[in-house]
Formats: C-alpha cells, structure tokens, sequence
C-alpha cells in the first residue's frame, strides 16, 4: 500500500461476469476521469457477486487506489459530490485497531504463564496474542495434534472405531479444522483483518482478504492450524497435546491448579477456558466445581444434501456452468406456524455430509467441504430452535442432557457402528420410511441406513421442517425434490449453556475466562478468534 496520509477507495466497481479483470484499471481511469498515467495501482478490498438480475451477473469490486496527483485528488473529493469514492486517512484507521497489534514489538514479564484449555481458533489465537506480548502462555489440548488427528478421523471414517478424545470435534484446530473452514461473520471488529492476515502468513489462501464469502476449506486448514502452533511456539508458547483437564483446584474463590488427566496438578493463576460445544465432561466438572452458568437457546436438526449441479442451475440459471462462478451457496430461512423458524445452516458447497460425533453410542453429522468446494454434493443444515423450555429441567446442563437422548436414538435407528440413519425427501414428507435411493447418492461414512427420521426428532423439529421444506422449495426451485437426502442428527451447532463471565471475561471464581463459541459467547472461527484476542488483551492489560 502507498505510504500516503490518505488514500482513495474506490467502491462498488463493475465488471460483467464476462469481462476479464485486466479491464479494471480503464474502469478506474473512466470511472475518475483520469488517465492511465495517473493510476499508478490498487489493491482489492473486497469481491462480491451481484447476480439478483437474472440476465447480466456482475462482480462488484471496492479497491483501494494510489493515484500520482494522489493530492489534486483528494481536493477534488473535498469539493466534489464523488459518490463511489471516498477518502480514509491512514491515522484514522490506525485509532480503530487495538492496542494488542502494537504488542509483539514490546516484550512484557510475568510471573506466572496464563494457562490455556482448548485449541480451536479462540485458544489458539488468544495463545498467538499472549505468546507475542512474551507472556510463554501454555495451550493444553484434551485431543492429538492436527497430523494424528487427520489419521484418526480417516480410520473413524472407514471402520467406525471412534477415539473419544482425537475426532471431527477434539483436537488441534477444533471443529473448524474438519469443516469448510468459513469465515464470514456478522461481526463488525478491527481485529478480524489481523486474523485473515495470520491465516494467509500461515497458508491459508489470499483470496479470504477479498471475497465476501471467505472460506479456508478443510484441506487448507488442516496446514494453517500447524503453522500458527509452531508460531506460537517460536515466540515462546507452548503446546501439549492429548492433556485433558479433568479437574480444577480452587481457594477462596481463585484458581490455584488445573489436574490433567486425573493425575498431574499444574499451578496456574491465569485460566483461559476456550471450550468446543463437545465439551460436556468437562462442562459437568466445571458445574461441580461451583462455576456459574445457564442453559441457552439452541438449535437442531438435519442435513439436507442435493446435487450441487442442481443447486447451481438455480441458483445461476443461465450462467450455472461458468468457469468464474464459485459452487453455489445459499442462505435460507421459512417462518412457519408459532415460532419456531427453519434456517439454513453452515451450507457447505460442494461438500460432504461427516460423521461428528465425540462419544460412543451417540451419532452425530456436520458438513465439510474443501477448498475448491468440487464434490459432486452441496449440503446444509436444516435446523430449528430448541428453548431451555423444551428441556426436562431448569438444571444449566439440560440442554446436554437433551442433546443425549436424540443423539442416542439416532444411533440405535442407524444400527449402530456410526451408521446414519437417512431419508429421502419426498418419503419425509409422507412421513414413510425409505427403502431405496434415487439420483442423490449419500456422502456420509461409514455407512448409512434408509429409514424413517421421525423416529429420531422430537415431533416439533421433524413437524416444522416438514412445513418448511415446500416454502423454501419456492426460494430455490428443486430444494424439496423428492430425491434429496436427509441424513440425522445434526445436533451441536453450537452450545446448549452460556458460562456466566463479566465484563473482564472472568468467572464468579477469579482468574478463570470462558472464551470463545463452547462457553456460549460466539459462533464460528472468526468471532471465536475474535473472542480469544479480546481475553488475551485483558490478561495483557492485567498484568501490565
């Protein structure tokens, strides 16, 4: 970028889907009204797709511009009504990003080293900011590092043998690593630009800092979540992996030691809790230990899965089979009778439907898609909203207990051995069992069973998608074809209780901080990130 005061973005650029991007810069200079010359380059901001009108599909562009009358320009800005640009001055920018950015250029002391639980994108970037303020922080993850993990899942794939503590939910990276690795969020926060950068540092592609849709893919993050613990560990951080805390030590209302698996005491007066939404054995440990929390709302469900080559043909019409046009991704939601809504969720293009589950007799489903997003499948979640009402009791883990008892179900309708029980569409909604398939093959492994899914949802789920899947047949044409597959349980979109925290992210017992999508306080591995830097920038202030 120009080393300028200011500098000049361009916003909602143009460009015809079958134009090529080598015409930009005549756009700009047409756009501006200046010449060639004067455009001396730019960068791309952001890149989305318009294609609400069915017959001319555009790439929309806001690109920052260094110009060489860089200061006749801006003048004009001033005295002009410009309407597609703008002017941002660099020190303006600067005051939006928090002091933690400034950090690894000054190296801080500590007595003791903050200790964190869990390496999803929370732990692992409050480690990342706390190791690059020089405070040695130490990351313990209950699961195998990423390399034994891939192993572990792939043999869980194929054969059905689960390892509780090394599977799509446990271990480096977190659930995120065995998904389609998305990052977009409504989260409006100076810190997600640092954490697209540290991504692409490490590996991660360039086009997440430009798309307005921006994924990593499972097969990217798989390297990226290596590279960011051996970062953390150069700046003097440290990992163990396969290190479960099993209980916690705690005086007069403080944590003085964490036990790790049942027999080492570590001392530690600074504990980041940054829990996956799987994490009920230690959520049970925590509510023994007098940690306050509540039940929340969540959601459940299924995963409904087409051909992607159908979902692109309605979603692109006469473009579906276009070079530049990505796999087509949705967003749905149908309002039916009372209030629970039916909502699209984690929509994985040309993905595939995974077996997630973390405990044994409990089968669970989730989607993942790599990065080139090409399997000959797209899926999606459909879900719809459980309240703490809809729970046996007002206990904080009735929503575990909850999710149990139809995961547990799932399993038994499956057979066992992690077979998914499925369905076909026009067979849900006759509410008939299916005994055949038709042009969806299913991707979920190890293996499935055709069946009747009423027999694993509580009837107000199973009702209300029924009601839902003609309204959103409506949005996108073939939706509720009669050869789509329903495949259950999809069960932990995100955590059933919240960890009561303050505004200093501590706990009713000093020095401990739930963080991040388990302890109830985001959702998805930006806004988790985000949550993680945050708690890091406490501790760092903290001790400062």
């Amino acid at each position: 970028m120009m080393k300028r005061e200011a500098y000049i973005r361009l916003e909602e650029l143009k460009l015809l889907i079958q134009e090529d991007e080598r015409e930009i810069p005549a756009k700009i200079c047409h756009l501006l009204e200046i010449n060639s010359e004067e455009l001396l380059g730019f960068t791309v901001v952001k890149k989305a797709l318009d294609s609400r009108n069915a017959n001319k599909f555009y790439f929309v562009y806001s690109l920052d511009l260094e110009l060489k009358n860089h200061v006749d320009f801006v003048r004009k800005l001033k005295s002009t009504n410009v309407g597609f640009c703008k002017m941002i001055k660099k020190h303006k920018v600067r005051e939006q990003v928090p002091f933690v950015y400034k950090i690894p250029t000054r190296r801080i002391k500590a007595k003791s080293r903050p200790v964190i639980v869990g390496s999803g994108p929370a732990g692992m970037f409050c480690a990342l900011v706390l190791a690059s303020a020089g405070l040695k922080p130490l990351l313990l993850e209950r699961g195998a590092d990423v390399a034994t993990r891939i192993k572990d899942v792939d043999k869980f794939f194929k054969t059905g043998e689960l390892n509780t503590n090394s599977n799509v939910q446990f271990g480096e990276g977190g659930a995120g690593t065995f998904s389609d690795g998305k990052l977009y969020t409504l989260v409006n926060d100076s810190r997600s630009k640092f954490i697209f950068d540290e991504f692409v540092v490490a590996g991660a592609p360039k086009e997440i800092l430009s798309e307005a849709h921006p994924h990593i893919g499972t097969d990217n993050l798989r390297e990226v979540v290596k590279n960011i613990r051996e970062k953390i560990i150069s700046l003097g951080g440290e990992i163990r992996f396969n290190s479960c805390v099993t209980d916690l030590g705690i005086k007069k209302d403080k944590i003085i030691f964490v036990k790790i698996n049942n027999d080492e005491n570590l001392e530690v007066s600074d504990l980041v809790l940054a829990l996956g939404h799987s994490a009920r054995d230690t959520y049970e440990m925590l509510f023994e230990r007098g940690i306050l929390m509540l039940p929340k709302t969540f959601s459940m469900g299924l995963r409904i899965e087409h051909r992607a080559d159908m979902i692109n043909k309605a979603q692109y019409g006469k473009y579906f089979n276009h070079p530049k046009l990505p796999t087509a991704r949705y967003k749905l939601v149908a309002h039916v009778v009372g209030e629970r809504s039916v909502y699209s969720f984690c929509m994985c293009p040309g993905g595939y439907v995974v077996a997630a589950a973390s405990e044994q007799e409990r089968l669970v489903v989730n989607g993942m898609s790599k990065f080139a997003q090409n399997n000959e499948n797209s899926n999606s979640a459909l879900l719809v909203n459980v309240f703490p009402s809809d729970f046996a009791s007002d206990h904080p883990l009735a929503g575990i207990a909850f999710q149990r008892e139809w995961e547990e179900k799932t399993f038994k309708l499956g057979g066992g051995s992690f077979t998914a029980p499925i369905q076909k569409v026009g067979d849900f909604l006759e509410s008939r069992a299916s005994n055949n398939l038709g042009d969806v093959s299913p991707s979920y492994e190890p293996n499935f069973k055709l069946t009747n899914l009423n027999d694993c949802l509580p009837k107000y789920i199973s009702d209300s998608i029924r009601l839902a899947l003609p309204i959103l047949d409506k949005k996108i044409k073939g939706f509720a074809h009669s050869d789509a597959i329903l495949s259950a349980i999809e069960s932990r979109s995100s955590s059933p209780l919240r960890i009561n925290r303050d505004e200093n992210f501590e706990t009713n017992i000093k020095g401990l901080y739930p963080i991040g999508e388990g302890s109830g306080y985001a959702g998805g591995i930006t806004s988790s990130a985000i949550d993680g830097i945050k708690a890091a920038e406490i501790l760092i202030a903290k001790i400062k």
